[in-house]
């Protein structure tokens, strides 16, 4: 088959792994580079260009679409679709898990146990922090990656503050209740076609709250309880994804969904769990290509 990786970064650890394991299994692997795409509709028919090159030959696509390009990214893979590529993952499940409360929404709507979450933007601050309680509290903007945009506000005040601040900046954000017990560790699990194929335990750094490997953090293997591994794939059905990273909260009241990411990051837990994610992904690629 003719695979492309649509990936800004060719020389990313994500993209070399992909390629390595698709050429394993000797399929045609390239990387085609969002920005230098063109999308067009000609004679009522959806086509595509690279450069100045006709792409009509694509038999599946694995997106690897960054925060910062969601809105062309996921338009180029809906184009895809379009066109009867296989896209591993689909343009509507990438903006719906981009987007931290449209994927909250989904989630509770399928029973899925979230962390406390308001939309942040309240007429008034005072009586939003009121439904809360007692501070800490985690203020997120909605489409933040690797753990930024994301704030510990340990008292009222600051809280208060930066709600304000948001606000006036325009700047859509939720406000959720923070899981002590954690104790700055979360739960990835990696899930590709219906089955969890490898799961780490992250650690956040000494003086950080957040577990992200980008931030500093450490991370090991980890064996997933029958409840977290039941939460992890609830959650991937209920955004309709293929392949993503289910990230977990421990909490006294069982795991909570913390995130969804639907391109995650390949170093790290391949790395600490020594399982080649990229193979699995190909091969679900291999069993679902129409």
């Amino acid at each position: 088959m003719n695979i492309a990786v649509l990936s800004r970064g060719e020389h990313l650890y994500s993209t070399q792994s992909l390629l390595k394991a698709g050429m394993a299994r000797n399929h045609t692997m390239e990387v085609l580079n969002p920005d230098l795409c063109t999308v067009a509709i000609e004679n009522n028919r959806p086509v595509l260009f690279y450069c100045d090159e006709l792409i009509d030959d694509l038999h599946a696509v694995i997106p690897r679409i960054g925060a910062s390009n969601t809105y062309f990214g996921s338009s180029l893979v809906r184009h895809l679709e379009c066109m009867g590529v296989f896209c591993v993952v689909g343009a509507e499940a990438i903006l719906q898990s981009r987007n931290k409360w449209t994927c909250n929404q989904i989630l509770a709507q399928q029973g899925i146990p979230v962390p406390k979450t308001y939309l942040g933007n309240t007429y008034d601050a005072e009586v939003l922090l009121s439904l809360f309680g007692k501070a800490p509290l985690i203020i997120k903007i909605l489409q933040g990656t690797h753990g930024q945009g994301v704030i510990l506000a340990e008292t009222a005040n600051t809280a208060l503050s930066t709600i304000e601040t948001l606000n006036t900046a325009k700047v859509r954000f939720i406000v959720q209740e923070y899981i002590a017990e954690s104790k700055g560790s979360d739960l990835r699990a990696i899930i590709v076609d219906g089955t969890v194929v490898a799961a780490m335990k992250r650690q956040s750094k000494e003086g950080d709250f957040r577990s992200n490997l980008h931030r500093g953090g450490s991370s090991e293997i980890v064996q997933l309880t029958a409840t977290e591994e039941s939460v992890a794939l609830k959650a991937a059905r209920a955004l309709r994804l293929g392949v993503c990273g289910v990230d977990i909260l421990q909490s006294h009241a069982g795991p909570l969904v913390l995130e969804i990411n639907s391109t995650p990051g390949l170093e790290g837990i391949e790395t600490t769990t020594g399982i080649d994610i990229s193979e699995k992904i190909i091969t679900y690629i291999e069993r679902n290509k129409p």
